[in-house]
């Protein structure tokens, strides 16, 4: 009989198997879009200028999300010395954490062969790797939106566990400064109810521990607060205007506000079910048309551990589709909750499988093989072909050509600020028009501005303007106060904002 691995060796092995398939490459990638040019800018300006709890992006406040994943980009670069490295090891972090959590969890709830099956199918999936190799603030969440799950799980199917009921809360918690949907794990609590109240097995009934229960809020909010009382007692002594209009922002519009009236990447109800599961859950959803009449079956079985799990799948699932705010990332946290609630059938669904078609059995661990062999020769190849990013080359032109002078931005994205050679100038992120930009450039002769060419000729001669190249969907051009046609006069900007690295 040939002796099984241990639990601690085989979670080692794969969490081995998370560092290579998304570390692969590693070195050799770049950040490639804005989003990752934000978070990383961001973070580096965290080292420049010290402000640790209000980010800033070219010294305007930067409004949109919580620090903690920018805090983590900044202390890898201050370790490594190597931005474009420290961007993408928080995700390969949450890979290799997330795999052992997934595993561990899918053992303790029925066995080892279980949670080596959850784990790998956790890493075969098509959006953790699309997910966990990018520099995006996703690619930290799950780790705590995870940990949630883990700590719930542990007291709520296998407990009482309130120590790790706890670590879950404060896994939630800053989850929650993350990303405002860090309290996702939390949704276990409504199908555990049911299953509690219908007395089905699987579950753990614990009456009578109210004031244990509520702690687990407490130990929630008291990890919110790492960041948020800091930055409040901040704000309140010593905040600008600008400031408290910060904490309005990120505390009311870009959480409630955003969910229930989103003003960006709207998409229908449906969305998740036709653009993403199809595609980003591969290859999984392969095997749903066999997996849903089985769990059908678990659940008139009243098996508890299924209705936690695929409850809290399906409740998660809703809860963003009733937004009209959608993106392919958004349902990326209950990705371990499925992987968990589907891996006990796959052993049933190869054997009938194999049994139906006998060849198959003999291909299919090569197949296994061949597609994470694939996810790492991608890994490796992707950075080589997307290249450099073209904002490198720009910047670099605008300061050898305007000699490292004041260089006004204009409709300017992030990869103009975070690979500027000179000290920038802008009016904020929204405001940066070319119409203040020339009266900027009339009161300021020795500067320049670099301004898109398809809004040129409102201000300048463009007879007068020297081409850079293409970047960010548009062609890009410097100008100098001797290209004003005298046609633009905005009056005074609200706000100056100048900047430059070190």
């Amino acid at each position: 009989m040939r002796r099984s691995l241990s639990p601690r060796v085989e979670c080692l092995g794969l969490m081995l198997l998370a560092l290579l398939l998304v570390g692969a490459g590693l070195g050799l990638r770049q950040v490639q879009n804005v989003d990752e040019e934000r978070f990383l800018g961001v973070a580096l300006e965290m080292l420049h200028n010290g402000s640790w709890l209000i980010p800033h992006r070219a010294g305007e406040i930067y409004g949109d999300k919580p620090p903690i994943f920018m805090w983590a980009v900044a202390f890898f670069a201050w370790l490594t010395g190597k931005p474009n490295l420290a961007l993408f090891i928080p995700g390969l972090f949450s890979a290799v954490t997330v795999t052992a959590m997934v595993y561990d969890l899918g053992r303790r709830l029925w066995n080892q062969r279980i949670g080596r099956i959850a784990a790998l199918l956790y890493l075969a999936t098509y959006q953790t790797y699309s997910i966990l190799r990018t520099g995006q603030i996703d690619s930290f969440l799950v780790l705590f939106t995870t940990l949630g799950l883990y700590g719930l799980a542990r007291h709520l199917l296998l407990g009482p566990a309130w120590r790790w009921f706890y670590i879950g809360c404060a896994g939630m918690g800053i989850g929650v400064i993350t990303k405002g949907v860090g309290f996702l794990p939390a949704l276990m609590l409504i199908p555990y109810a049911y299953a509690v109240r219908k007395d089905w097995p699987g579950v753990v009934a614990m009456p009578g521990q109210a004031r244990k229960w509520w702690l687990g809020l407490l130990v929630m909010l008291a990890a919110i607060a790492v960041w948020l009382l800091p930055m409040a007692l901040s704000i309140v002594f010593n905040g600008s205007a600008d400031e408290v209009a910060y904490a309005r922002e990120i505390l009311l519009r870009q959480t409630a506000g955003r969910y229930a009236a989103s003003w960006d990447h709207r998409e229908p109800f449906w969305y998740f079910f036709t653009n993403v599961i199809p595609q980003y859950w591969l290859p999984l959803v392969l095997a749903l048309p066999w997996l849903v009449p089985a769990w059908r079956r678990q659940l008139k079985k009243r098996d508890g551990r299924v209705l936690v799990l695929l409850g809290w799948v399906a409740l998660v699932v809703l809860f963003f589709c009733i937004s009209a705010g959608k993106r392919k990332l958004y349902i990326y946290p209950a990705l371990p909750g499925l992987v968990l609630a589907a891996a006990p059938l796959i052993p049933w669904l190869l054997q009938r499988w194999f049994k139906q078609r006998p060849r198959l059995q003999r291909v299919f661990p090569a197949l296994v093989v061949g597609w994470f062999v694939l996810w790492f020769a991608r890994g490796v190849i992707e950075p080589i072909s997307d290249g450099a990013n073209p904002h490198v080359a720009i910047m670099e032109q605008a300061a050898s050509m305007t000699h490292g002078a004041d260089l006004v931005l204009v409709q300017w994205r992030e990869g103009h600020w975070l690979y500027a050679r000179q000290p920038i100038v802008h009016f904020g992120m929204a405001e940066s028009t070319v119409e203040q930009a020339a009266q900027w450039l009339r009161e300021h002769p020795q500067a320049y501005a670099l301004v898109p060419d398809d809004v040129l000729a409102r201000c300048f001669k463009p007879e007068a303007t020297h081409e850079l190249g293409e970047t960010s969907r548009a062609e890009w051009s410097i100008v100098g106060a001797d290209a004003d046609n005298g046609k633009c006069h905005p009056g005074q900007p609200e706000h100056v904002y100048r900047f430059s690295w070190d």
